[in-house]
């Protein structure tokens, strides 16, 4: 085997595209089995120059032979596969196909002669490389179809709107402009990051990438560790904050924080245990105001009466601000940021008061006096804790008065930390909580001292400040019918699904490691996120030790369906199967790999009626999986199932220590704003372990105030100006507003068809 890139070789005419880069060269020195240190050897060798020599290029100009722009070209490829080629390395390159042009004896050769051969010298440099190389030469090409079709999508979002997502209000100028970049974005994804095996399983649908207009850019979900932010002054926007002295002050602030951070990433923003974070500043207030008014000659107790009343206005004023600010201005995504506060383990006075005035606003509700309505954000999640909220304990005042929220907006969720399962038990062992990540996602535990596993017995998860890289879900009936119809064994496809997934993953972190801290300063510079006191210029890498990525599963009863006919509240034993399947195959991956892997059950909002589509397309309609237009969530119930809240309960149970990543329980009340009905069945499911969602049909007249539920005309003055908020997946979300909604046609049909959701 001749082992010199630069050895003698015999060149052969170019008459048309060679099928690959060897095919170029006939008895080449060196084949695909060459080692690198052969290559290096090469260095020592004189090349023949190329003189004299134009190269034609594409549109039929000439221009001079030039080594510089074979090595521009190659770097570039190198950059999209974040190889950094070394010197030695480019030299190689420039010499192989300076050498072989200069033996071609020609005064012109074409642009597409050169594109194989500095291919082929990039075969054995990096076949990686190569592949970015051989994947750009036509990117004109691509780029044509790839701009005509952003283009049908631009006009379509333009004229028609969009509902992919309900949190967007497509009606909206800056969110038009997000929605056209984002579908551009989505195809430079697919373009320069996947493979021909990865793109071709997300296009037939056995996976789906979620927010590929996103992936390339940034992180997902995160629980952004404001109080770290805050503590002594930070800087935001070239400007230096100091810290705040009062309660006002800090509402303002944290604000700010949330809608700028919650603008560089997209998914969930969480604000764990905002009352505890918030106590302190409230105590400021309140040192201040009792020193006012005792210098104003008021006795001791007046003057603290005075103060404290300061404090609880500056409480509701300060959520009251938020609700304003969250819910009206969009982020630069376009989009209403999804951000979340958990709350409610806090017992000291001016804790209790923050969670109280919390509850108190978002149940007065929002708009004019006599047309009031609950706002949708910050979705508020009651951190229950048995020991402190149940029955004669210490804040069993807020359980109380969440139970009355509940039933009037539907928030707060509801999150057992005394009950049973994975979240319980963190809390139970260390004290530490694992707040939801927006709608449902969850941190797998990262160790103080230990990383992935604790060092010793006192080593301590750490939550607060960590984040998620993205989620990528399994369609699973889709991955059965494929293996039924090759008659392969269904773990054997879903193996090769998972592998794509995983090696996705993989290259996600490798990809976002590459990025800069400046990219989002207030975490990775500020100390938003674990670890995050980086300089602007630092690699984020570092970071990204501590973050989950997250294998989703969507339609389980679907595929229980497929499987044997029958639905999750018939059977399940199959999916319950599938589901052990899948955690110890991420499990395995997970120490394989070094990486937080974590499985999620998937909230599919557009998801859902692409699903379908993409099912009947491969196998066709088959009844009871994709006959209607939706498919189930993750490992729900099918909606229209006739059961009782404590039977959905009962069957959703068997699933949920198999999703640690991600999940949420939610029944429907058919009895309206019982108060009873909604205290008992949160009960259960604190004592189940469940992060709960009570679940109604809001509705409200926008032209007289009357609300009742599940209304499609006002009975009391014939309006059909309604705003109607529903339960998307684990959010809420507006199903009609003004008499239209934001949502799609096979969710809507979806809502139409509940009974047990």
């Amino acid at each position: 085997m001749q082992n010199s890139l630069n050895k003698e070789v015999n060149i052969v005419e170019f008459s048309s595209p060679a099928k690959n880069a060897t095919d170029v060269i006939k008895g080449t020195a060196v084949s695909p089995m060459s080692k690198m240190s052969d290559l290096q050897k090469t260095v020592q060798i004189t090349p023949i120059k190329a003189s004299n020599i134009s190269v034609i290029k594409k549109d039929g100009t000439r221009e001079e032979f030039d080594n510089n722009k074979i090595i521009n070209a190659v770097k570039k490829s190198a950059t999209r596969m974040l190889v950094e080629l070394t010197d030695v390395e480019l030299k190689e390159i420039c010499d192989f196909v300076d050498n072989n042009v200069a033996r071609m004896n020609k005064s012109e050769v074409t642009i597409s002669d050169m594109h194989n051969l500095v291919e082929g010298a990039l075969e054995h440099i990096n076949p990686n490389v190569a592949h970015s190389y051989r994947n750009y030469r036509n990117y004109k090409q691509d780029f044509v179809h790839m701009l005509d079709k952003v283009y049908q999508e631009s006009q379509r979002i333009m004229y028609i709107g969009d509902k992919e997502n309900s949190n967007a209000d497509s009606t909206l100028v800056s969110t038009k402009r997000s929605l056209i970049f984002n579908e551009l974005n989505k195809e430079l994804y697919k373009k320069f990051f996947l493979t021909v095996d990865e793109l071709q399983a997300i296009r037939d649908g056995y996976i789906y990438i979620h927010d590929m207009s996103a992936r390339r850019d940034t992180m997902n979900c995160c629980l952004f560790d404001v109080a770290s932010v805050l503590k002594g002054g930070f800087e935001m926007g070239n400007l230096w904050y100091n810290e705040p002295k009062s309660l006002d002050v800090a509402f303002d602030v944290i604000g700010d924080i949330v809608m700028a951070a919650a603008s560089q990433q997209y998914g969930g923003f969480t604000v764990a245990e905002v009352d505890k974070i918030l106590a302190p500043y409230a105590a400021k207030t309140f040192e201040r105001q009792n020193e006012k008014y005792l210098c104003l000659g008021l006795s001791f107790e007046k003057a603290r009466e005075e103060a404290m009343k300061d404090v609880q206005k500056d409480f509701e004023q300060g959520f009251q601000g938020w609700e304003y600010k969250f819910n009206t201005v969009a982020s630069s995504r376009g989009d209403y940021p999804f951000i979340t506060v958990t709350a409610g383990l806090g017992t000291e006075e001016y804790e209790k008061m923050a969670t109280l005035a919390m509850l108190k606003i978002r149940m007065n509700g929002q708009g004019k006096k006599e047309c009031k309505k609950p706002v949708l954000f910050p979705k508020i999640v009651f951190l229950y804790d048995e020991n402190i909220h149940g029955e004669g304990k210490i804040s069993h005042d807020l359980f109380k008065a969440g139970i009355e929220c509940s039933k009037r907006a539907m928030y707060p969720d509801w999150l057992s930390l005394s009950g049973e399962g994975y979240v319980a038990s963190m809390y139970k062992q260390y004290g530490r909580v694992v707040s939801p990540m927006g709608c449902r996602a969850f941190l797998s535990p990262w160790f103080e001292r230990g990383g992935m596993k604790p060092a010793d017995d006192n080593d301590k998860p750490i939550f607060v400040g960590r984040f998620n890289i993205g989620a990528i879900s399994l369609h699973l009936p889709m991955i059965y019918a494929k293996a039924k119809k090759e008659s392969k064994d269904f773990y054997e496809v879903l193996d090769y699904y998972m592998e794509l997934i995983r090696k996705l993953h993989i290259r996600t972190y490798d990809y976002l490691g590459e990025m800069k801290a400046s990219v989002n300063p207030l975490a990775y510079c500020e100390g938003g996120f674990l670890g995050g006191h980086l300089g602007i210029h630092d690699k984020i890498k570092p970071i990204l030790k501590s973050a989950t990525a997250s294998f989703g599963i969507t339609a389980l009863n679907e595929l229980q369906q497929l499987h044997n006919g029958k639905s999750l509240v018939e059977d399940g034993q199959f999916a319950i199967e599938v589901m052990e399947y899948i955690n110890k195959k991420v499990n395995q991956f997970k120490e394989e790999d070094g990486n937080l892997y974590a499985l999620y059950g998937t909230p599919a909002e557009n998801l859902c009626g692409l699903q379908v589509k993409q099912f009947r397309k491969k196998f066709g309609v088959v009844a009871n999986v994709s006959d209607k237009c939706y498919v189930s969530n993750s490992f729900h119930c099918h909606v229209s199932e006739d059961i009782t809240p404590i039977e959905k309960q009962d069957c959703e149970k068997r699933f949920w220590d198999l999703m640690n990543g991600g999940k949420i329980q939610y029944v429907k009340y058919p009895l309206d704003y019982n108060t009873e009905a909604v205290e008992t069945l949160v009960h259960r499911a604190m004592d189940m372990g469940f992060y709960e969602g009570v679940n109604l049909s809001l509705a409200y007249c926008d032209d007289c105030g009357h609300e009742e539920l599940s209304m499609d005309v006002c009975p009391k003055c014939g309006s059909k100006n309604l705003t109607k908020i529903d339960r998307m997946n684990g959010y809420l979300s507006y199903s009609r507003v003004k008499g239209d909604s934001r949502l799609a046609d096979h969710k809507m049909q979806e809502i139409a068809d509940r009974k047990s959701m």
